[in-house]
Formats: C-alpha cells, structure tokens, sequence
C-alpha cells in the first residue's frame, strides 16, 4: 500500500486545532511583503497605499460550484481562489497588493487540506508581490471561500469598462477557453489531457498585461471570468457601443480541438462561452502598438450587443449566476 496522504491522516480542522488554533496554523505560514506594515493577528491589517487610492474588489468560492475537492487540492483551490480576484484587480490597470479571507468550514474539512489552501493562496499572491493580510472563519456546512483582493494602480487612472469607442480594437492577453475545457473533461470522468484539466484547477492570469494596458492606453478592459461574450456583453453596455469578435483570431490549441471532437463538443464554444480563465479583455484606440502580451481578436463598432464575425451567437454565451 502506498503512504496515506497528508490529508487523509488528518482530523477535522477546527476540531482539531479550534478556531483560533486554525486561523493560527494558517497565518503561520502566510510571508508577509514590505507593502504590510501590520500583518494577522491584530483586529486589521495595515497596508502602504502608494498613490492613496485602494483598488478593491471580491469574490466566493463554494464547493460544489466553483470547485470540487476530487477535482482539485487544497493548493488548486488556494491558486484559484486568489486568482479570481487578483485578476479583477489586473483588469482595472492595478497591481495586487493585499489579500483578505474569510472561510466556512465544514466538520469534514482536514486541517492539511486547509494548510494547503493557504500556501495556494500565499503563492498565487506571490506572483504580483502581494500578501494574504488577514481574514476569517465560522463553522458551516458548505466549504466556502470569499477572498478581497486590495491594490494600487501606482499613479494611472482606473481603466474601467465605460469608455470603448467605434473605431477601437479588441484584443486579448492570455488563454480563453483552457479552463471551460478542463472542467467539462472532469465532469465526463476523465483527467487529460492534463494541460486543460490543470487550467480549470489552476487558471494562468496575466497579471502583468492589466497595467501594461493602462500605459497603452486602453480604453476598456475587463477580465474574462464568466466567459469571453458574456464579459463583453459588460463593456457593450457600459460603454454603449457594439463589439465584434474575430472567431478566425481566436486561439485554439491541438490538446483542445482533440478533446472537443472526442467529447463532442465545439472548441470554439469553450473559447467564446468558457470562463475561469481570467484572461484580460480590453479596448484600444486604432493604430496603438499593442506588446507581445497582447492580440487582436475583433474590433468596437456603432450599436449595442456583441456579435460573432457580425452575427448574433446562438448559444449561451457565458455563466450566468442566477442559473442553477
């Protein structure tokens, strides 16, 4: 018999370590940055806020909605959970900076698992030079993670979604449908091929490509985490103006296209409809020479709604969270 996973030899967290003994195990190995001037165990945190303007944004994570823990580790879920909401901090043109968690801790929950989680999150911080400050727990029956994301948009004005115009390109950094795909390769049972499986376990955001969109100067920018035309159906409407994406422009890998023919499902729909990837979606003016971080996909037109080589899509164009 192989060795018995951390994990596994584990009792329930809180009933092992109560409430105040888990939140310590946590934050014992939660490195702190030199942006924190007061880390855990104090009523709050403090933070540096260079230019004096705090980005914040938040999110939740409940398994058996978001994540499953025999799809994913406690470190998968801690990477996805931080992800989420450091991307929306990208997708204003910012930097990450600080991270706040609150947790619902269900009597099944190993204390390694939860271990785990906080190194995930710790790690993913890491990427941006961010640190997991603070947070909290209670007991429940549903595992439930809500993290708040704090940043700085370092002396740039906020890129929001409310300024696309007729004439701009769209263009894309980072993967559109990876995760979408990973997650319908669970569902059906299966565990390759392991580069999607691992993007639904673990999204790629391109942190670095929200601020280089700022200095570009970026008219719109949103980060794709419902799906690529549903998160545009945002701009569209904020900034009152038509979207057409490119469906030729769209990257679809070898891995992907072979596992849509052998699940029988369009790859393209994962690209277009597919969300969790975080990638950064944003607008531009005509002629900015876009970097290396950045392709074009389609282009802001005179009108309303997003369209698809300039047709309406036929199907669901992204998750919707009032749908069960």
């Amino acid at each position: 018999m192989g060795e018995t996973s951390r994990v596994e030899r584990e009792e329930s967290a809180l009933a092992q370590a109560g409430e105040f003994g888990f939140i310590a195990r946590l934050t014992d190995r939660l490195a702190q940055g030199p942006g924190v001037l007061l880390g855990p165990g104090d009523d709050a945190a403090v933070i540096t806020a260079g230019d004096r303007r705090v980005v914040a944004s938040t999110d939740m994570l409940v398994e058996g909605r978001h994540f499953r823990r025999d799809w994913s580790s406690g470190l998968d879920v801690g990477h996805k959970a931080a992800a989420a909401n450091l991307a929306d901090i990208a997708a204003m043109g910012g930097r990450g900076t600080a991270l706040l968690v609150g947790m619902c801790v269900p009597d099944d929950l190993p204390l390694g698992w939860a271990e785990d989680l906080a190194d995930g999150l710790a790690a993913e911080a890491a990427k941006v030079d961010a640190s997991v400050v603070g947070g909290d727990t209670v007991s429940g029956p549903t595992l439930t993670i809500s993290v708040t994301a704090l940043g700085e948009l370092q002396g740039r004005a906020p890129v929001t979604r409310d300024h696309a115009r007729p004439g701009d390109v769209l263009a894309v950094a980072g993967r559109l449908g990876w995760a979408a795909a990973g997650t319908t390769i669970l569902s059906r049972g299966f565990r390759s091929p392991g580069a999607l499986v691992s993007a639904h376990r673990r999204p790629q955001v391109p942190y670095p490509a929200g601020p280089v969109a700022a200095v570009l100067g970026a008219t719109a920018m949103i980060d794709v985490s419902d799906g690529l035309l549903a998160d545009l159906g945002h701009i569209s409407a904020r900034s009152q103006v038509a979207v057409d994406v490119d469906r030729a422009a769209l990257e679809i890998p070898d891995q992907m296209r072979d596992a849509g023919h052998a699940l029988g499902v369009d790859p393209y729909q994962w690209a277009l409809a597919g969300g969790e990837d975080h990638a950064l979606v944003a607008t531009f003016p005509p002629g900015t020479e876009l970097g290396p971080e950045w392709r074009v996909i389609g282009r802001v037109e005179a009108g309303t709604g997003v369209t698809v080589d300039g047709l309406g899509y036929a199907g669901q164009p992204g998750w919707d969270h009032g749908r069960s």
